[in-house]
């Protein structure tokens, strides 16, 4: 990375935000996920999504959480929210020295990468481990096309 001296001679203020924007963007791509996570930025809960045939898995980590204390939406057919709540322990009688884990309420939402049957959605609840199949919609799987002659 190189670092100039911002002059107003250089062009216009948007070209120089747009030029900081790009020096940004690299920064964050050089650092991957892990410079994102240790900045704070990588959401809550985490998510691992992945095609297999005809469906879409996605699992997410909600330690400490029970089904009833999460939600599940998907709109547009494409669009997956993971809502809830992480409420803190209630201590009596208890002095705090250090709380490194988040609390309150979370609200993740995240494009999936093809249409699925929203009525067609399995999800479960194990460990604190949220699993979620979700079949593809009708219009996102191949169809063959038969060639006439």
């Amino acid at each position: 990375m190189f670092f100039t001296r911002w002059s107003p001679a250089q062009g216009s203020v948007w070209t120089q935000l747009h030029d900081l924007q790009g020096e940004v963007n690299r920064l964050f791509d050089h650092w991957g996920d892990r410079g994102r996570s240790m900045l704070g930025l990588q959401g809550f809960p985490a998510f691992n999504l992945w095609e297999d045939g005809d469906v879409l898995h996605l699992e997410a980590e909600l330690p400490g959480l029970e089904m009833k204390d999460v939600e599940i939406y998907v709109t547009g057919h494409n669009q997956l929210t993971v809502k809830g709540e992480r409420k803190p322990p209630e201590l009596e009688n208890a002095v705090q020295h250090r709380q490194e884990r988040g609390f309150g309420s979370f609200v993740r939402t995240v494009t999936l990468p093809v249409a699925v049957d929203e009525n067609k959605i399995e999800a479960r609840f194990d460990n604190g481990v949220l699993h979620l199949s979700m079949p593809k919609h009708e219009t996102a799987r191949p169809r063959k096309i038969e060639i006439k002659t």
